[in-house]
């Protein structure tokens, strides 16, 4: 069984720049996309971004140009790069693992809080 591990979450002022990471352990045969969604009280979970093994990257349209998602095959490791964060980037961080590529999300972290404010 695969263990997705989330770290780097905490209170940032508006402007100010995070890191998330996720690595996952324990058994797992493939990994193709490697993903970060996001959750605000009251709102519905989003994909943040994500990248496949190919290098195809996704970006929401609302972090274009401010995060970057980064990947270490090697370490079976996903990055999340956040700068000029936004008080609406606030919410609770999931890394999400696609083994196949198929399209469905196999594996979830547990997530990290990440909250902007002054």
């Amino acid at each position: 069984q695969a263990h997705v591990a989330e770290s780097g979450g905490g209170l940032v002022p508006p402007g100010g720049s995070l890191k998330l990471s996720c690595v996952v352990s324990g058994r797992i045969f493939s990994i193709n996309t490697m993903g970060w969604y996001r959750q605000a009280p009251g709102k519905q979970r989003e994909l943040v971004a994500s990248k496949s093994s190919s290098g195809y990257t996704y970006y929401a349209d609302s972090v274009k140009g401010r995060f970057t998602i980064s990947r270490d095959n090697a370490k079976n490791a996903v990055y999340l790069q956040m700068n000029s964060l936004k008080p609406e980037d606030t919410a609770l961080y999931f890394c999400a693992v696609d083994s196949w590529g198929g399209g469905a999300w196999e594996y979830w972290g547990q997530g990290t809080q990440v909250t902007v404010s002054s």
